[in-house]
């Protein structure tokens, strides 16, 4: 019950977030400031003081990886066969894309961190930034060749190498894994921010949801969301079990690959010719139908 309570008051942040913008109390300008203190420090503060006393080799295996790029790839593929005959581009490239692309940052990793113990959130941290890596320049890849859109791989990938959340994975590695010591005030400090991860970071994906749209494919995004919801962590849970990893490799894994859509895949749409009023509701969809869904994972991982 503990764990359905955590999931309930989740949903009731994302709700309160989705209620202040409608109210006007969130507007765009503090959004903007509110996503830019996660992106910028909450969400960094506890990525390192997830990994700063842990060595690389401890949490990045060769079976996190292979397996997290299997999980990705495969269910791309899977969504690319369940799509492949929608007649509208923009909504084609959406739904393949929603389909596999997670919300690890603002979603995953704080849910882990506040269900999990130290060395589940650390790992969850290195399958964050393995996804990333691997989930964004896909869904950069999907929208432009099917968009037929001018969309830069390379550009994206230079995003990536500023994004402060992997700067910060690295960091903490890298202090990890020369065995550096850490001020007890400082991690202390840091402590208190990463705890502000997951409220903070729920208001903005609230605000950042749009449900005031008047069409709704139900085929198409009852699809969307059967595989990012269903499929997606079946696959998770059936690699990481064939791959024989231990069990905070698997509880990291199977949780953070179970979570929605990510709200960026929203921007993505925009800037590439996709459909964003169907990838809006996919979010809202995924997310809201992912309380269910993460409250059965975590305690069957659990």
């Amino acid at each position: 019950m503990e764990v359905l309570g955590r999931l309930l008051g989740l949903l009731a942040l994302l709700l309160v977030g989705t209620g202040l913008r409608f109210s006007g109390v969130l507007d765009a300008g503090r959004t903007q400031r509110l996503n830019a203190l996660a992106y910028y420090v909450a969400l960094p503060a506890l990525v390192f003081v997830s990994t700063y006393d842990r060595a690389v080799g401890e949490l990045l295996t060769a079976d996190l990886f292979v397996g997290v790029l299997a999980v990705v790839f495969t269910t791309a593929g899977i969504a690319w066969l369940v799509h492949r005959r929608q007649d509208r581009r923009g909504r084609q490239s959406v739904a393949i894309i929603q389909s596999y692309h997670s919300n690890l940052g603002y979603l995953g990793l704080p849910l882990v961190a506040a269900t999990f113990d130290a060395r589940v959130t650390a790992i969850a941290s290195v399958v964050l930034g393995v996804a990333s890596l691997t989930q964004v320049p896909l869904t950069i890849v999907v929208l432009s060749a099917i968009n037929e859109a001018d969309g830069s791989v390379a550009r994206e990938l230079g995003r990536l190498a500023r994004n402060p959340v992997l700067v910060t994975l690295v960091g903490g590695l890298t202090v990890g894994s020369l065995g550096l010591s850490v001020p007890g005030p400082v991690t202390a400090g840091l402590d208190v921010l990463g705890a502000l991860a997951l409220p903070i970071a729920l208001l903005c994906v609230g605000a950042s949801l749009q449900i005031d749209r008047p069409t709704v494919d139900i085929g198409a995004s009852g699809a969307v969301v059967a595989t990012k919801i269903a499929v997606m962590p079946v696959l998770a849970w059936a690699a990481f079990s064939l791959l024989g990893v231990d069990a905070a490799t698997f509880t990291a894994a199977i949780v953070m690959l179970g979570t929605p859509t990510a709200v960026s895949t929203y921007v993505f749409a925009n800037e590439l010719g996709g459909d964003e009023e169907f990838a809006s509701l996919n979010v809202f969809l995924t997310t809201l139908v992912s309380v269910g869904t993460l409250f059965v994972l975590i305690r069957a991982v659990g």
